[in-house]
């Protein structure tokens, strides 16, 4: 019986090392490899363009089928806010009593009950353009991208959709996703490792130098992980030593994206578990600034900390998202001031995603870490552009909270995202009481303005 078995088994051995020996070549020349050297063979480019024709024949042949069956197609809501003319509380509660009432309304009383319609509308108004929990869900597609989760269309395709999403499946779940996984060990594995390495050498130059190198490679490595094709502009712009590089926040790769062309100082609570073994081993071979749990609310504590780091200009730029959560990459919301009251120069930086290979936002509400991460290494690719801003400064009598939306403004202008002035708190906290006031405030101002100018005539 062994005699017929070892043949078998040899061949198997034989087999599987050829294949293993194969696979690992073709990681190291074609990934690997690039990777430390910071080049690419337009691979990924090539591939998203062959995509993007795949997708416009499927969303042309779902048109088409839904024309020949009389099917209306689902076209999905927009994330856009539905324009408005800018008009101010006391013009609109003055309109209100103009159309309502006959009388002259400078001999009308302190209140009318009519003024009570006024926040009424604005109530049904803020429920049927909810311009900031539209924020936190996935944005739905135009075309369909040959994930189900992507677009309500999809189920109006024919056999030959069908067998092409089929294919698409295979190469998805059996193919690139075991390679990005793969990948993904590849580089956090150098990452600990190498980074130990690194911290045994005495600090000086070659420290740093090795440093940085091996930061960028294994970054370089996670982004291939994810298929991710990054578009960088105006690279003159990159965050300096000494400086905080602030950007808009869609998902935890954001901080991957940008390391891919950069060095960071990053910022963050520490954690146990795998994530606390590579902050332990970043922290050798770099500064970043770990904060403890009991430490994170100490705002002077934190921002003595970040105050110190970028008075020594040897060290990286902070990196930092002032959003304090992951918006869906439709809008920037409301950046906290922390890091705008210390006074270092800001490096704003703008990210793009585009969905239609990938949605990279992390509804953190609804998925785990682990749960999104094979939903991004089990997409097409992920596509985004990069903007490095000019560097901004504090002015003469800007406090930090002027600052930070001018930043802001400059970051949503730039990536074409809506400015918003909510908080993203509210992703999971209700509205506080103080927005509430203001508008209590505000009518009570019209109120006492209307008496005293009569008191004063």
């Amino acid at each position: 019986m062994e005699l017929f078995f070892n043949p078998f088994d040899n061949l198997v051995c034989i087999l599987l090392g050829i294949s293993f020996t194969v696979w690992f070549t073709l990681l190291l020349v074609f990934i690997i490899v690039p990777a430390i050297f910071g080049v690419s063979f337009g691979i990924r480019r090539l591939y998203m363009k062959t995509l993007l024709k795949v997708f416009e024949w499927a969303t042309l042949r779902i048109e088409r089928g839904a024309k020949e069956k009389n099917h209306l197609l689902y076209k999905p809501y927009s994330n856009a806010i539905i324009a408005k003319e800018p008009t101010s509380l006391e013009e609109e509660i003055k309109e209100i009593r103009r159309s309502g009432s006959n009388k002259d309304l400078d001999s009308a009383t302190e209140f009318e009950l009519s003024d009570i319609f006024y926040f009424a509308r604005r109530g049904v108004e803020s429920i049927m353009d909810d311009e900031v929990t539209k924020r936190f869900s996935a944005e739905e597609l135009e075309s369909w991208n040959l994930l189900t989760r992507s677009n309500y269309n999809f189920h109006y395709i024919s056999l030959r959709l069908t067998v092409l999403w089929g294919l698409g499946l295979l190469i998805r779940y059996g193919f690139l996703l075991p390679l990005r996984v793969t990948l993904a060990f590849t580089g956090v594995g150098l990452l600990v490792f190498l980074t130990s390495v690194v911290g045994l050498l005495p600090n000086g130059r070659m420290k740093n130098f090795l440093s940085e190198k091996v930061h960028l490679m294994c970054y370089r490595i996670c982004v291939r992980a994810l298929t991710a094709i990054i578009t960088y502009h105006d690279s003159e712009n990159k965050p300096k030593n000494g400086g905080i590089c602030v950007a808009n926040h869609t998902s935890p790769i954001d901080v991957i994206i940008l390391a891919s062309d950069g060095c960071y100082a990053m910022v963050g609570q520490i954690h146990g578990g795998l994530m606390g073994v590579i902050q332990r081993s970043m922290v050798k071979a770099c500064p970043h600034i770990w904060f403890e749990r009991s430490e994170v609310k100490d705002r002077h504590l934190v921002a003595k900390r970040l105050s110190d780091h970028v008075e020594d200009k040897s060290k990286l730029p902070i990196l930092i998202f002032p959003e304090g959560t992951c918006i869906n990459n439709t809008s920037v919301m409301m950046f906290k001031k922390g890091s705008f009251e210390i006074g270092a120069t800001v490096y704003p930086v703008a990210i793009k995603y585009d969905p239609r290979f990938g949605d990279a936002f992390w509804n953190s509400s609804k998925f785990g870490m682990v749960s999104y991460l094979l939903r991004m290494m089990s997409s097409w690719a992920i596509v985004c552009s990069v903007w490095y801003l000019p560097p901004m400064s504090r002015e003469e009598g800007e406090d930090a909270v002027q600052f930070a939306n001018r930043v802001k403004a400059a970051i949503a202008r730039q990536g074409g995202l809506v400015d918003l002035l909510w908080d993203g708190g509210l992703k999971r906290a209700k509205v506080k009481d103080t927005f509430k006031e203001e508008q209590q405030k505000l009518y009570s101002k019209m109120l006492v303005g209307t008496q005293e100018d009569r008191s004063r005539s």
